[in-house]
């Protein structure tokens, strides 16, 4: 079985809305629904758990009706951190879920579905115990300092930028964050992070699409422009 955590229980304060930026309108509809739908229809995803902002809970559930995402499984309320959120997901997936099954957690601030991508990132799981999505880079990757000067140029070729999803065998993710300390959860705060500090090989997997993640409001113009004739096309286009 796999298995989806969306991960949208962020405050968005960077983005500098008056609303998470997950929960804002495009076309007349909330950006998680976007990505709620996408994996709806993916037909290697079994399962889908919402870990929601608590104050939004009702309206992600009214939502999901109004979208028939019938593979939900339950919207749970997030933590005051994002592993504290990824926990209570994983939480709710041991209701149902095997040792053996994939749990991909998706950050709603990653508003696309890459159906290529995730499908090989669960099977990148099932072959290494760990995988995740993310963007190669094609050009010359520099480092600079805190004032922004140049300092030195880094081999682009083995440096990625972190995607959605990132996935896992269940067992394996589930019992670091039920058996990690509190400042080790605090300190890391993905769940690839914690799961290479712990020794799980992780599968690289191309991206597919553009790596967008909503941070800031030039961000969301480049999804509104892009939405339907590329991150989530039309059926009848």
């Amino acid at each position: 079985m796999n298995t989806v955590l969306l991960m949208m229980g962020g405050s968005g304060t960077r983005f500098g809305a008056d609303i998470p930026k997950q929960y804002i309108k495009v076309n007349n509809r909330p950006i998680f629904s976007y990505i709620l739908e996408g994996y709806n229809k993916l037909e290697n995803v079994d399962k889908i758990i919402i870990v929601s902002h608590a104050d939004w809970v009702s309206y992600v559930e009214e939502i999901a009706k109004e979208i028939n995402a019938d593979k939900l499984y339950r919207v749970v309320t997030g933590g005051s951190t994002r592993s504290e959120s990824v926990k209570n997901g994983l939480i709710c997936a041991s209701e149902f879920s095997s040792d053996d099954d994939v749990i991909l957690i998706h950050d709603a601030t990653h508003p696309y579905v890459d159906e290529k991508g995730t499908n090989e990132v669960i099977e990148g799981v099932k072959e290494f115990g760990g995988a995740t999505l993310a963007q190669f880079n094609y050009d010359t990757v520099y480092k600079m300092d805190d004032d922004h000067i140049l300092t030195n140029i880094e081999p682009r070729f083995n440096i990625v930028a972190g995607a959605s999803p990132e996935a896992f065998t269940f067992r394996k993710i589930y019992d670091i964050y039920m058996n990690s300390s509190q400042e080790e959860l605090d300190s890391m705060t993905s769940a690839g992070a914690i799961a290479l500090h712990y020794g799980i090989t992780m599968k690289v997997v191309r991206a597919n699409v553009i790596n967008l993640k909503i941070t800031y409001a030039d961000d969301m113009d480049l999804f509104v422009k892009l939405v339907d004739n590329y991150f989530f096309p039309k059926e009848d286009k």
